[in-house]
């Protein structure tokens, strides 16, 4: 059964980030309530992955504001991190741990209580497929196996907010069936979702948010420049 949440904002407005000297983006906004999904769309260095390592803190915005429920998101950077689950591009398997043991690492950070998190992680291993691995090294992996263990991380160790660099990367068509039922049923429970993607993705209501909308063509100089109007998906 999936625990419901409580109900939540997360938005942001006139964000920008400055990546080697270059306005990524800037003057990029949204508001995204419980149960919703924001879809990252845009062409190669629009700055998708870079949006989205700055909606989970690992990375601060030149400019602008993140916001939980109306609180400035740098204000407690612990309780954000707590709420949300990144995942990126490269799979945070743990070669010389078996898929079940890199599960249990993640499930042990999110829960304390051995058999609660042990109870999340068996969950997690069969939904994904993985079962019959989970004794498996993740160095003997392939990798559509190590996505589907990475992705297994999100039901091993739930938060509200997810946050995917092109999950089904990988993926054949079966499992990215079992990721679209998986995010069905987190936002039906009140999760929040924004992904970025190249490849088509069933969520049904996701609002899309093209990145080479606010892309700045000169490099960065000037602060005040990226305090444009802020263009908000909604």
């Amino acid at each position: 059964m999936v625990r419901a949440m409580s109900d939540s904002t997360f938005s942001a407005k006139d964000l920008a980030c400055v990546r080697g000297g270059r306005v990524v983006f800037a003057g990029l906004g949204f508001s995204l309530a419980t149960g919703g999904a924001l879809v990252l769309l845009g062409p190669n260095g629009s700055g998708k992955s870079s949006l989205l390592r700055v909606l989970a803190g690992l990375l601060k915005p030149a400019h602008g504001l993140l916001a939980w429920d109306g609180q400035p998101v740098a204000e407690d950077p612990e309780a954000h991190a707590a709420r949300t689950h990144y995942l990126g591009h490269h799979d945070a398997v743990k070669p010389v741990l078996s898929v079940a043991e890199n599960l249990r690492f993640w499930a042990h950070l999110h829960d304390p209580h051995a058999e609660r998190a042990g109870r999340a992680v068996d969950a997690a291993l069969a939904r994904f497929g993985l079962a019959r691995l989970a004794t498996i090294p993740g160095k003997m992996l392939s990798a559509g196996q190590k996505r589907r263990t990475n992705l297994a991380r999100l039901l091993a160790a739930p938060s509200p907010l997810w946050l995917l660099d092109e999950p089904t990367t990988a993926l054949d068509r079966a499992s990215i069936k079992v990721l679209e039922d998986v995010l069905a049923e987190h936002r039906a429970a009140g999760g929040m979702v924004v992904l970025s993607t190249h490849a088509d993705i069933n969520m049904p209501g996701a609002r899309e948010l093209h990145l080479d909308r606010f892309s700045v063509a000169e490099e960065f100089d000037e602060p005040a420049a990226l305090a444009g109007g802020s263009e908000v998906a909604r």
